[in-house]
């Protein structure tokens, strides 16, 4: 019997190693990602968190080599090109966002629906009204220029833009970078209803506590090394995250 599809995980990396030179940034990683899941890595400034993500999209920099296996829906990508995991579904929001901003609101949202215009999708751009429907201040600001955009609006704009592509698995590097706190609760609160799309999302942050409440699953990432994982619940009343990363020791008995 042919196994059942959803019980693959949407992504799945078995002891990934990155490699700048001769200095390993991350050692043997192992993480996954199920469909409606999201998954969270925390951890502190150079612990390898972007690096673990540019290699699963393999956007690693010339210097970089990676190692190991990485399955997206079931097909190792691990030598694929960045073009080629993303016709299979996978999409990378960088911490820079990466707009155009010259261009237009919704010609940025067009332009992540290219690859399915591309392929002849005559549905290529479906997901606008979603897309409008989540971010209410981009259908107002349609026609203006991303460069003019608050820099909350621009993460709505780079996660609206990632959403026209319809993938099956959002990364999301550092969403919360330099946002006012309001602003902070309100993209995370569009990412949990991201979730009850069915889209699995890997979340990279280094709120460690906004990501954990909204996280299924965490891991913690430090030198390169995941020291600890287990439900976002668990890490979040560990003693050894709490002191670490959410600002208090939680007491014991």
């Amino acid at each position: 019997m042919n196994k059942d599809f959803s019980d693959q995980p949407v992504l799945e990396i078995n002891d990934l190693h990155v490699a700048y030179g001769k200095i390993e940034a991350l050692h043997g990683a192992n993480l996954r990602v199920e469909a409606g899941q999201i998954a969270t890595v925390i951890g502190p400034n150079g612990a390898g968190k972007s690096t673990m993500l540019n290699a699963i999209a393999g956007a690693l920099p010339h210097t970089g080599t990676a190692r190991g296996n990485v399955r997206l829906l079931g097909s190792d990508i691990a030598g694929m090109a960045i073009e080629k995991r993303v016709e299979l579904g996978m999409c990378l929001v960088p911490e820079t966002r990466e707009l155009f901003a010259t261009m237009n609101v919704e010609d940025n949202l067009l332009l992540g629906s290219y690859r399915r215009y591309q392929a002849r999708d005559a549905n290529y751009a479906d997901q606008m009204p979603v897309v409008y429907d989540l971010f209410p201040r981009l259908r107002e600001r349609r026609k203006q220029q991303a460069g003019t955009l608050s820099g909350g609006e621009r993460q709505m704009l780079a996660l609206g833009r990632a959403l026209m592509a319809k993938p099956s698995l959002l990364m999301l590097d550092e969403p919360s970078l330099g946002l006012a706190p309001l602003i902070v609760k309100e993209i995370f609160h569009i990412i949990v209803r991201l979730k009850q799309t069915g889209v699995a999302i890997l979340l990279v942050e280094q709120n460690a506590r906004a990501a954990l409440q909204v996280a299924d699953h965490g891991y913690v990432l430090e030198n390169g090394e995941m020291t600890m994982q287990g439900s976002a619940t668990e890490l979040a009343a560990d003693p050894r995250v709490a002191a670490a990363y959410l600002g208090f020791v939680k007491q014991i008995g």
